[in-house]
């Protein structure tokens, strides 16, 4: 159950940076954005507390991040058109490969 929270948090982990750059515009601040940012970063927060009962922190820090990285990379290359490079595929692999490495070395 403790990696399902920690991937609830990890999916979390991408709100957070949708919101703060649809949070703002050339008008100024779009709160209702920036609130669901600071929504998404206590649930992610919360999810992950509740996830290192039982997995070391460390490799419950490292695939949380891991899994923001890697879904906010993709929401950048689906929603705001960011570059496709064969290099930004090659390295967010490598972050993907990490994260599959400890789930597989990792008790819980």
């Amino acid at each position: 159950m403790a990696w399902i929270y920690l991937f609830a948090a990890g999916l979390c982990e991408w709100g957070w940076p949708i919101g703060l750059k649809l949070g703002l515009s050339e008008s100024g601040l779009r709160w209702g954005w920036i609130g669901f940012a600071v929504v998404c970063m206590i649930a992610s927060g919360a999810l992950l507390l509740v996830a290192q009962k039982t997995i070391p922190m460390g490799t419950a820090y490292a695939v949380w991040t891991g899994i923001g990285a890697v879904g906010t990379f993709a929401l950048g290359i689906l929603v705001f058109a960011e570059p496709a490079t064969l290099a930004r595929f090659f390295f967010v692999g490598l972050i993907v490969i990490g994260i599959l490495g400890l789930k597989l070395v990792s008790p819980g």
